[in-house]
């Protein structure tokens, strides 16, 4: 049975290497300046950062896992600098729960299914 945890604090570094990698360039993660002036008030993860990262958990245990099917959300933002408790959960077989909550508030930033198999 899978039951990881991982402390992970993001950081506007890991935001803009992101934004390169995957084209998302938009200011909500890589322009503080514009971010200042939004509701967030600073720069917002990608909701796939945090996913790969709980995928990069996921596989450094099992690397021969494949994924079939993800459903995920994105419900509250994270932000660089705000530690995140990174959790993958196997609740049936090949069935995984996916969440990163904010440490300080237990605010859930992504919460997510996952279907793999070896």
């Amino acid at each position: 049975m899978i039951d990881l945890q991982q402390h992970w604090t993001p950081t506007q570094a890991e935001f803009d290497a992101f934004a390169t990698l995957s084209g998302d360039e938009n200011a909500i993660h890589v322009d503080p300046e514009f971010c200042a002036k939004t509701q967030f008030g600073r720069t917002v993860s990608h909701g796939m950062l945090i996913y790969s990262k709980l995928w990069g958990l996921l596989h450094h245990h099992i690397p021969n896992l494949s994924q079939t099917q993800q459903d995920l959300m994105f419900p509250n933002p994270a932000f660089a600098g705000e530690p995140l408790l990174l959790t993958v959960r196997e609740h049936s077989p090949g069935q995984l729960s996916m969440r990163a909550t904010r440490v300080h508030d237990n605010a859930a930033c992504l919460i997510g299914e996952a279907r793999v198999e070896c």
